[in-house]
């Protein structure tokens, strides 16, 4: 049995404070949502918790919200489509201390709720469910989604996050609803999963998770989720949120790999080769500036939290220092293309033996690329950094 806190009252007031939120998003859940309903109702009643049932109503055609309000639910209309405009509607709504939210398919168990308003009493920021720990009964997940969508999707969470969470995408969870409203989450489709676990992760929140059994849903017609789209918007989502794993580590790499195989290669006649790596060094050098840029302006917009050591980092990497050490690539690359013009010179301006002269001309044009690209990037990452009112 669920351990019992005391009820919070309202100190003038004297009436009981709203504890625990039930939200359920819901477009065109006729057929299931009298049942996730009457279950909520039951959880609340049999627990003696101070609760609301809150309908995130996304549109609905099928008379939805008529069953909602006969039966003594909040309804809410989201105007806005989508999955997590629905969700953010009712979670702005909702006036519980803590919030559990699930799809109102009668594919989760709402009269089992016990687990998540326990660690929720217990201090954590988020709980989610697991439905690779609870169980799948069979038929209640497409063996794409089973076998490689959720389990890729959140091992990618895991390695770019460092997150605690096994199943990203579990639509059950509950959360403090005071914790979740100072993330700012945005997004508005099936990605809204994700940006709550991803940015409760970032912000250093206390997360764990719950064994939570996943059945079938009770709908007649095919789920709104679309395999390929949606499991698309949740990548993409994750990729755009991490600019170390989607620009400075694939740039760091071609960076390295360039560079160790420029200076392998400097005094060889493999030219094309060097050719190769040292459009690599430009190519990496790029990537690592979109990884820097990207994180500034993230953080200036709030979309990522402050980042120590990207603080320390920018008190070094300044404009001054930019154009500095851009113009040093710069004149290197000069004096190296007056080396290669004089020996083309020394032929009568005749025919010049290709590889001797690539050796010199390729690295040339790579340091006053470089160059260049580190004195706009300097200009650009201050622009980032101007004030604002």
């Amino acid at each position: 049995m669920l351990d019992r806190l005391p009820i919070q009252k309202y100190p003038d007031l004297g009436t009981s404070v709203v504890e625990l939120s039930i939200l359920m998003p819901c477009l065109n859940e006729a057929e299931t949502l009298a049942t996730c309903i009457k279950k909520a109702q039951k959880y609340l009643t049999e627990n003696d918790i101070a609760g609301e049932i809150i309908i995130a109503d996304n549109g609905s055609t099928d008379g939805s919200q008529d069953i909602a309000k006969s039966m003594g639910a909040r309804v809410i209309h989201v105007r806005q489509k989508g999955y997590g405009s629905a969700l953010r509607g009712g979670i702005l709504s909702a006036t519980g201390q803590y919030v559990i939210m699930a799809d109102a398919d009668d594919s989760y168990d709402f009269s089992n709720l016990n687990p998540f308003l326990y660690k929720l009493r217990q201090g954590y920021d988020l709980v989610m469910g697991n439905r690779f720990k609870g169980g799948i009964k069979p038929g209640a997940m497409p063996p794409l989604h089973k076998y490689l969508g959720n389990p890729v999707l959140t091992w990618i969470g895991k390695l770019f996050f460092a997150s605690p969470c096994n199943d990203f995408h579990c639509g059950l969870r509950g959360f403090r609803r005071d914790a979740i409203e100072q993330l700012d989450l945005r997004t508005t489709g099936m990605e809204f999963a994700s940006e709550m676990v991803v940015k409760a992760t970032l912000n250093k929140m206390r997360i764990t998770e719950v064994p939570t059994t996943l059945s079938p849903d009770g709908r007649s017609r095919p789920p709104h989720l679309n395999t390929w789209r949606d499991g698309w918007r949740h990548l993409r989502f994750l990729l755009l949120y991490s600019p170390r794993w989607l620009f400075f580590y694939p740039g760091l790499f071609l960076v390295l790999m360039g560079l160790i195989t420029t200076f392998g290669l400097i005094s060889s006649p493999k030219i094309h080769t060097l050719l190769y790596s040292s459009a690599a060094i430009i190519i990496g050098f790029q990537l690592v500036s979109f990884a820097v840029f990207t994180k500034v302006f993230a953080i200036n917009e709030g979309l990522l939290p402050r980042d120590a050591k990207l603080n320390r980092l920018l008190r070094f990497i300044n404009l001054e220092g930019g154009l500095i050490t851009g113009c040093i690539l710069l004149l290197i690359g000069f004096i190296s293309s007056v080396y290669a013009f004089m020996l083309w010179e020394n032929t009568s301006f005749g025919a010049l033996n290709p590889v001797e002269v690539m050796r010199i001309v390729i690295p040339a044009v790579t340091t006053l690329a470089l160059g260049f690209q580190i004195i706009f990037s300097s200009f650009f990452l201050s622009v980032l950094g101007l004030k604002r009112i």
